[in-house]
């Protein structure tokens, strides 16, 4: 027992011990050193950093600077907007990466990437890197890792609205991912699956895929995000399909979990629990749901936007800034739905323009969003016509694209469609200009089933008459 004891105390100064030795490392002062010149002489900084990385050693510690040095080359390289620098990073230190095991080399290669996402409009730059990256670990032979890039990219392809050569990835990434049977990679796999199709607007094979995501990520541990990606994903499919009040829970559970990793996700799925809102025709809710939410860790700005690992982001310049446009920008994406809720509240077409147009970067740039404020203005408008014309039996075109304030072609249009779906019965006068509306003709139920008596007689008489017919002959 006292051994232990002895053994306890003695523990912690030997940790003291080796924090010394680190601290008294010829290389690890020589890293100190340049981190506090980075910010004065980024040039330098970059050529001291590639002379640590052209060490020998190979020791964990040597192994840990190189591995910060190669955060803090992408970072500076990323901020020059030298992305070609960024690619050579691989290539000119492969003698470091076959030092070092698989899976760090995978993580290196993943926070790069990271690195690089952080910049605004590198969409282009991410992809040309994860190419590079794939082609790189074709020749090094590294199956697993270019497995979890590919992924990668078919997803940056989805954003890059390049749909075909995504779902072309997708594709035989899964036939391989199924052949080894990496659960982790097939769940991710087919939820990419499930956004491309559903890009494609293919509903049915879009949740073919987030059932079979679903069926794989029962036998494995999923982390909160990638269960919120995944109920996010089926409440976008509900939400598809008219099932908003199924969609908004899905929402809900998504936006809770995103809250919780203080990932900023969370505001899109608040949008979309917005949208259903709207879409269920209790617009009034909109406003109290988002007020009781303020409070959320992304809203409040409690703990900034997605986390990120003090490795790779360590003195990134201009993080304050963006951070506080991203919480400027959830706020006014917040600020879109409460006027697009307002307008649907109050039925004004006119309101309902002015808030799309007004909003236009928050409310057009989301698919979801965008498709069904569509079809909510198509429908507005088809109600607030129909209210205008049910008064009369005569009346000019011109005089209902002014009562409802809109341009006389649009409204021509509509009123055509309306009358050929069914919606009144009229026609529209060409030469004259007019919209004649008829009585609305209602089928008698007691004429339909009497139709259908007698259609039925008709076909009882003509099979006796056959059998009356048959019988004849062969009495004769």
């Amino acid at each position: 027992m006292a051994s232990e004891e002895i053994m306890d105390i003695e523990k912690p100064a030997e940790e003291v011990d080796m924090e010394e030795e680190e601290e008294d490392d010829v290389l690890k002062k020589s890293f100190d050193t340049i981190e506090e010149i980075e910010s004065e002489n980024p040039t330098n900084a970059i050529i001291q950093y590639q002379e640590i990385l052209k060490n020998e050693r190979s020791d964990d510690l040597a192994t840990k600077l190189k591995e910060q040095c190669i955060y803090k080359l992408t970072r500076l390289h990323t901020e020059a907007s030298r992305f070609d620098d960024v690619i050579g990073l691989l290539n000119k230190n492969g003698s470091f990466f076959e030092s070092i095991p698989k899976a760090k080399t995978a993580k290196i290669v993943r926070s790069v990437i990271e690195i690089v996402a952080t910049i605004p409009d590198s969409l282009d730059i991410q992809i040309r890197l994860c190419q590079d990256v794939i082609e790189w670990c074709k020749q090094e032979k590294r199956t697993f890792l270019r497995q979890r890039i590919e992924g990668k990219l078919a997803a940056l392809l989805l954003q890059k609205n390049q749909l075909a050569e995504a779902l072309a990835l997708i594709t035989t990434l899964l036939r391989e991912l199924k052949k080894l049977d990496d659960k982790q990679m097939l769940t991710e796999a087919h939820l990419t699956e499930s956004r491309v199709q559903h890009a494609l607007q293919n509903i049915p094979k879009a949740k073919a895929a987030l059932t079979a995501c679903r069926t794989t990520a029962n036998v494995i541990y999923v982390t909160p995000l990638l269960q919120a990606e995944l109920d996010e994903m089926s409440g976008i499919l509900l939400c598809e399909e008219g099932d908003n009040l199924t969609a908004y829970s899905y929402f809900l559970e998504a936006f809770e979990a995103y809250d919780q990793g203080a990932d900023r996700r969370a505001i899109r799925c608040l949008q979309y629990m917005c949208l259903c809102k709207v879409l269920q025709e209790s617009p009034g809710e909109v406003a109290s749901i988002i007020s009781a939410r303020t409070t959320s860790r992304v809203l409040s700005n409690k703990s900034g936007a997605r986390k990120e690992t003090p490795s790779t982001m360590r003195g990134m310049s201009g993080g304050g800034e963006r951070e506080r446009e991203k919480e400027k920008d959830g706020m006014i994406e917040m600020q879109a739905m409460i006027a697009v809720a307002s307008a649907a509240k109050e039925r004004s077409l006119e309101d309902f323009q002015t808030a799309v147009n007004t909003y236009s970067k928050q409310l057009q740039a989301d698919t979801l969003i965008k498709h069904h404020l569509d079809l909510l203005y198509e429908k507005m408008m088809q109600t607030n016509l129909l209210k205008i014309i049910q008064p009369f039996s005569c009346v000019e075109v011109s005089r209902v694209a002014e009562l409802i304030n809109l341009p006389l072609p649009q409204v021509e249009k509509k009123l055509s469609q309306m009358i050929l779906d069914g919606h009144f019965s009229g026609t529209l006068d060409q030469g004259k200009g007019h919209l004649i509306v008829y009585n609305s003709i209602y089928d008698d139920p007691a004429f339909t089933h009497g139709l259908e008596i007698i259609s039925s007689l008709g076909v009882v008489v003509e099979a006796l008459s056959q059998r009356a017919k048959n019988l004849s002959k062969s009495i004769h």
